[in-house]
Order: C-alpha cells, then sequence, then structure tokens
C-alpha cells in the first residue's frame, strides 16, 4: 500500500456538504483510481469501489444539492460482515483521498435511480425495489453501493452555517476511550501502543455521529475487540455495522503506524459485526 500519513488524515478528514463545481484534476483520478484498485486489506473480502461522473446537476445525495462532478461508490452484498468490510475498505480509500486534498463525504442515503444512471450496476427492476433513498436493508440480495462518497474541492465560501458546524465541531467531536472500554478496564493497563491504535478508533466518523462502538480489551491488550452494544439499532441508518468496520481501519492503522503485528478478524455474531484484533 502507499506511503500515507495515515495519522494526518484521521485527524484531518471531515464530512464535507460544500464543493466546487469543478472536476478533479486527471492525476488525482488516476492516484484515486490506482489506490482502489490495489488496497491491501489484512482479510478476504469483495469490496469493489467504483467511479462514476455526474454530467448534469441531478439529485442524487439526500443532503446534498450541489454536489461536485466526481464520486465513487463502495460495492459489495448486503450481508452484516460484507457491510462492515465495505466500511473497512472504504475508510482506507477516504483517507488515502483526504491525504491528497480531496473532500469526501460518507453517504448511505442516495437515489438509487439517479446513481444507476451515471453508474449502471441495477436492472430496472431492482432499483424500483429500492427505497427512494439508500441501498435497502440487508434483506436485499445481490451486490449494492452500500455507501457513495464525492470526490471533490471543499468550497468554503457559501457553505452552511450547518455544514460549517459540522465541519468545525462535530466531525471531530469524540467520546473518550473510558466511556468506549466495555468491560471497563484501566487505561493504564493497557499498552501504550494499543492506546495510540484506540486512539485513532475512536476518531472514525458514524451516522450522526453516533460513535456506536465499543472496545474489549484483554490481558493488557493482546487482545481487542471492536463491536456495538448488543441489539444496536440506528435510527435512520440500515447498516450501523459499515461504522464498526470503520473503526476497525483506524485501529489497525493505529498498530501498524506502531509495527505492531496482529491477526484481524471479522465475523458474524448473533446478527452483528465483531472485529477481533489478536496481536503477536
Amino acid at each position: 500500500m502507499q506511503h500515507v500519513e495515515w495519522e494526518t488524515a484521521i485527524y484531518e478528514r471531515r464530512s464535507f456538504r460544500s464543493y466546487e463545481q469543478r472536476e478533479l484534476q486527471p492525476d488525482l483520478i488516476e492516484k484515486l483510481e490506482q489506490f482502489a484498485g490495489n488496497i491491501e486489506a489484512p482479510f478476504t473480502h469483495g469490496v469493489e469501489i467504483r467511479f462514476f461522473k455526474m454530467e448534469q446537476r441531478q439529485r442524487l445525495y439526500n443532503t446534498l444539492t450541489a454536489p461536485p462532478p466526481n464520486g465513487a461508490a463502495f460495492m459489495c452484498s448486503t450481508d452484516v460482515l460484507s457491510v462492515s468490510k465495505a466500511g473497512f475498505v472504504g475508510e482506507l480509500f477516504i483517507l488515502y483521498a483526504t491525504s491528497l486534498g480531496v473532500a469526501t463525504c460518507w453517504f448511505g442515503h442516495y437515489s438509487a435511480a439517479v446513481l444507476n444512471r451515471v453508474m449502471p450496476h441495477l436492472t430496472d427492476e431492482e432499483v424500483t425495489r429500492l427505497p427512494k433513498w439508500g441501498c435497502g436493508s440487508s434483506e436485499a440480495s445481490g451486490v449494492r453501493a452500500i455507501c457513495i462518497t464525492p470526490l471533490g474541492y471543499w468550497r468554503r465560501q457559501g457553505a452552511r452555517l450547518l455544514d460549517r458546524f459540522t465541519q468545525a465541531a462535530m466531525s471531530s467531536k469524540r467520546r473518550p476511550i473510558r466511556e468506549l472500554l466495555h468491560p471497563y478496564v484501566d487505561e493504564r493497563l493497557i499498552k501504550p501502543e494499543v492506546l495510540y491504535a484506540l486512539d485513532l478508533a475512536r476518531m472514525a466518523p458514524s451516522a450522526a455521529n453516533s460513535q456506536p462502538w465499543r472496545f474489549a480489551v484483554r490481558s493488557g491488550g493482546e487482545q481487542v475487540q471492536i463491536y456495538a452494544p448488543q441489539g444496536y439499532k440506528h435510527l435512520k441508518w440500515e447498516h450501523p455495522d459499515v461504522d464498526i468496520g470503520i473503526s476497525a481501519s483506524h485501529f489497525w492503522l493505529g498498530l501498524k503506524m506502531q509495527q505492531v503485528q496482529c491477526q484481524v478478524i471479522p465475523e458474524v455474531r448473533d446478527g452483528q459485526a465483531v472485529w477481533t484484533f489478536e496481536l503477536k
């Protein structure tokens, strides 16, 4: 995987909702496509990152009225494990884009009909069965664009006050590690390199900044699990396991930056994604 200042990208990443109306430079598109085609994840997966371009203004994003021309979709099956892996793989792409100065924003609610026009991947019958906004629930069969993201240049001038607040405050406001440890473990008993990785894991983006992840740390950090509370459901987002995968990707990157080797085991327990890290 290309050299990236991952820590810087994690702290600089924001959910941007105001964009300049111009295409990305060709060299940036080339770098993004190359990265997307060669992502090195520590597990097998069927996640595909596909690119699309909006040739005219169409209502693709539910809360973005003036998107940039370029975008990307994170494609996979809608089972829980695949969805969570899409969060992991997709966040690596998002962070790489951030390192290039490309503005992004995770969108789980989008117009399937519009996306299918600019990036054909569904039959007309499949489109009619999907909700107006989003890829559908885990009961939908086949491969779907679980989430999409605009790819562009942030337009600060003209950004709505709400968007400025989101970028300046909500995107960076995170709960402390002690509130996320379950069961509770004294932070002084956790290895420094694991604490470092947990700090990055808590900085992950999530739907409406809900931060659903919990961290189980055992034997001082020889094993770490990332998961949502049992039975967790988000009010509006049908795939919260995406968020768990995103947090897991931050944790994995934190370990890599500390040169800590680990085995990564994504699995499903009681219908929810659980990420286990066995440190070596």
